[in-house]
């Protein structure tokens, strides 16, 4: 007897093979049908059973949702809908499922919206659609350090407590041993924090991406990928207060170079998927037209999940100057007909989502690789370009989504780092570390940060990047 999963026993063509299987009953019809689901699959399990021979008693306890525990002959099914089931040898009850409290949980997304479902994050991953999600969403994790390690980058795990601010935003989570009833005061009234654990004031990170540099510059080509945190109070569908980043650092490598390992990148991570999750990409495309039917014409989208992601992977990314793009869209008939939420009046103006989608979506046709970034309104560690008022910052634009990629020439020059630090009121001896890098053989290098969820929200086209993540934090949301 084989015990397998779902997935590999619906492939299967040993008929009369004995097989041992268990899972969650999806429906059980006529008393002698279970559909079977153990999250190895989108598909159930037929599985037949003999009810005039099976115990009264047992048969009640096969309710949607209970496990059990399945021994059976594989049969070439007689009926429609599937190839294969099983034809029922031995049933056991490994865990009941009372229905009424079911019926308000796990198995009927139908009516159940999927703000509802968050509630039940421990349960909503028996769903079609977050069994779906989490199966790319793992594949794509997969894919991720596939691509790098293939390519002989190295794997850095950097601290999630740190004493920095990467991003220069101040939106971090403080992390404090003090008790905060009476903490430890200086004479000016302010917290003392000499004297908590850490000796400094400490906070979650926003970004490894310092770290990383630092490794980079040792071990020639490095990788983060892991847990990051922002306290920006957005209760919006694009937010969350803890997602993954992934953050590749390179040395000797220049914003070209960056430009090409970025695209390189999203394509195979992309490519992966389609190849490995075609089923779940298939139902989630078919789930996302359904939804899309339910929208006002002008909200929906012009191409559908898969044509979404054969649209970045058969195009080559546009490369545009910054510049160049303001003029686009400055000219374009949106901006002059004030139909963008945010007009574009001048050169040095921060773009939006509605902007980044434009030039992706109508002028290009293609992604969008956006350079040569404003220094205003990038963070410090951006390398100065000659003009002295752009840096080697670059921005990698999808469809539907917007920015999807944020990356950069780093500055290697160490005074113009220090006068960019100076500029923006951050101490020296904060980032001391940082600086040093820049005195021991300092050289040209580049990276660029990807927050994995925004990748899973586009590979699933799920339209809330809350349900793409197992458990939500969000602002006044902690559960679980």
């Amino acid at each position: 007897m084989i015990q397998a999963k779902i997935a590999e026993i619906l492939e299967s063509d040993q008929f009369l093979q004995e097989y041992h299987i268990q899972g969650w009953v999806r429906s059980f019809r006529s008393n002698r049908f279970i559909a079977l689901n153990d999250g190895s699959t989108l598909k159930n399990l037929q599985c037949v059973i003999d009810f005039e021979n099976t115990d009264e008693d047992l048969i009640k306890r096969i309710n949607i949702g209970a496990a059990i525990s399945i021994k059976g002959t594989l049969k070439e099914s007689q009926g429609s809908g599937q190839r294969v089931e099983i034809e029922v040898t031995e049933i056991k009850i490994l865990g009941d499922a009372n229905p009424e409290e079911v019926k308000l949980t796990i198995l009927s997304p139908k009516k159940h919206s999927l703000e509802k479902l968050r509630e039940q994050a421990h349960l909503r991953v028996r769903t079609n659609t977050f069994g779906a999600v989490m199966r790319v969403r793992s594949k794509l994790s997969f894919a991720v350090h596939q691509y790098f390690q293939q390519k002989n980058f190295y794997y850095v795990n950097t601290p999630i407590i740190t004493g920095s601010d990467a991003e220069g935003a101040g939106e971090m989570f403080r992390v404090s041993a003090l008790d905060m009833k009476n903490p430890p005061k200086n004479e000016d009234g302010s917290i003392n924090y000499k004297e908590d654990f850490f000796g400094k004031e400490t906070n979650l990170t926003v970004s490894g991406q310092l770290e990383a540099e630092t490794f980079a510059l040792g071990l020639g080509q490095v990788y983060t990928f892991g847990p990051t945190f922002r306290a920006e109070n957005s209760n919006t569908s694009r937010h969350l207060a803890e997602f993954w980043m992934i953050e590749p650092e390179v040395a000797f490598c220049d914003l070209d170079q960056n430009m090409d390992l970025a695209e390189d990148f999203i394509k195979y991570v992309l490519r992966y998927v389609i190849e490995n999750c075609k089923e779940d990409l298939e139902f989630l495309a078919e789930r996302q037209e359904s939804e899309d039917k339910l929208k006002p014409k002008a909200e929906r989208s012009e191409m559908n999940l898969l044509e979404k992601l054969n649209f970045v992977l058969d195009n080559n990314f546009k490369r545009v100057s910054y510049t160049e793009a303001i003029e686009i869209l400055k000219n374009s008939k949106p901006n002059k007909k004030k139909k963008f939420n945010y007009i574009i009046e001048e050169w040095g103006a921060d773009l939006q989502s509605e902007h980044e989608r434009y030039l992706v979506e109508k002028h290009f046709k293609s992604p969008v690789i956006l350079f040569d970034y404003p220094a205003k309104i990038k963070a410090f560690y951006m390398r100065l370009n000659e003009d002295g008022k752009t840096v080697r910052a670059m921005d990698i634009l999808f469809p539907g989504i917007g920015e999807i990629v944020g990356g950069s020439q780093r500055e290697e020059r160490l005074d113009v780092l220090k006068e960019k630090m100076a500029e923006l009121d951050i101490p020296e001896e904060e980032l001391w570390w940082y600086l040093d890098t820049r005195k021991f053989g300092t050289c040209v290098h580049s990276g660029f940060g990807l927050g994995f969820e925004r990748l899973v929200q586009f590979t699933t086209g799920m339209g809330n990047i809350r349900d793409v993540i197992p458990f939500p934090r969000t602002p006044q949301n902690a559960e679980f």
